[in-house]
């Protein structure tokens, strides 16, 4: 069987990603404190950019980075925000990850924060009100933007070739798209995401999609093309929530059934991990999660 790991939090929150206190007390104290984690990087080690940066085929892309002074030879991590968000909305992931010694990078998915085509209340109405015609694209077209960004980094900071993705909600649905795009990816934590972008059992209307919309899903939908992920073979975890309504978790198992036996004896690197009374939200666990699928598979020169 698949790996799917089950741990109590408080009851979850439906709507756009947020953080959530967490709720174990003493227990998740002791649980992180025997963890075997590296010394963080002082903050005053690290460097941070932020920039509109040209890269082509894409065009203006506005970039959030932060990683530790000595960069190079460390791995990248590039960390995408949920729906509506932009780059700033990670800042504090993209800062803890350069403290645990990553090359940490996001930007504005395809228009969102400074690449919108409108106002936000009317980007979030537009979505919402038919997102197989609207979300789709958003999804393929970041997905495939991501390679042209992790290239940037990797010549502005010296990042190693494997690199990770992550995300939120959307960002985790585009995280794991991107998977399918470029071989280079290594690692993927995706929280709350659908790797079947009908989203089957969602409570939101799903609308109908135009021919372009279409032709988004049939290229990049990450369920239909499971053979694409077969030849690198990156290691994927879904950071669930259990009662998650908007993006149900089974979403993620089937994926990962679907993988097993693509996998074959490197099926472990394939996780689902459910927190029991969450909904649609983006918890601290789901964060720790995270940090430890990336330390598992895209280990720093502290981690090895």
């Amino acid at each position: 069987m698949h790996r799917r790991t089950f741990v109590a939090t408080a009851a979850g929150l439906f709507g756009l990603p947020l953080i959530v206190p967490d709720s174990h007390g003493v227990l998740a104290q002791e649980r992180i404190a025997s963890r075997d984690v590296p010394a963080l990087i002082p903050e005053d080690q690290l460097v941070t950019r932020q920039e509109t940066v040209r890269l082509e085929p894409i065009g203006e892309v506005p970039v959030l980075a932060w990683a530790p002074r000595e960069a190079k030879g460390r791995p990248l991590v590039i960390w995408l925000t949920g729906f509506s968000g932009n780059r700033d909305s990670v800042q504090a992931q993209l800062k803890e990850l350069a403290r645990n010694g990553y090359i940490a990078v996001s930007f504005d998915p395809f228009q969102h924060g400074e690449r919108r085509i409108e106002p936000q209340p009317e980007l979030v109405s537009r979505v919402r009100g038919n997102i197989r015609r609207y979300f789709w694209p958003i999804l393929a077209k970041t997905a495939e933007e991501i390679p042209v960004v992790a290239s940037w980094a990797m010549r502005e900071f010296g990042a190693r070739e494997q690199y990770g993705v992550g995300g939120v909600s959307m960002g985790g649905d585009i995280s794991v798209a991107a998977a399918n795009v470029d071989r280079r990816i290594r690692a993927v934590s995706a929280c709350v995401a659908a790797p079947e972008w009908l989203r089957p059992g969602s409570f939101e209307p799903p609308g109908m999609p135009d021919a372009e919309a279409q032709a988004h899903y049939d290229r990049r939908n990450p369920m239909t093309h499971l053979s694409l992920y077969a030849p690198h073979k990156p290691a994927i975890a879904f950071q669930s929530g259990a009662i998650d309504r908007q993006v149900p978790p089974d979403g993620g198992e089937r994926f990962v059934e679907g993988l097993r036996p693509k996998y074959g004896k490197d099926a472990g690197r394939l996780k689902v991990n459910l927190q029991p009374g969450m909904g649609h939200g983006f918890s601290k666990e789901m964060w720790q999660w995270s940090l430890d699928w990336f330390r598992e598979w895209l280990p720093t020169a502290a981690d090895r």
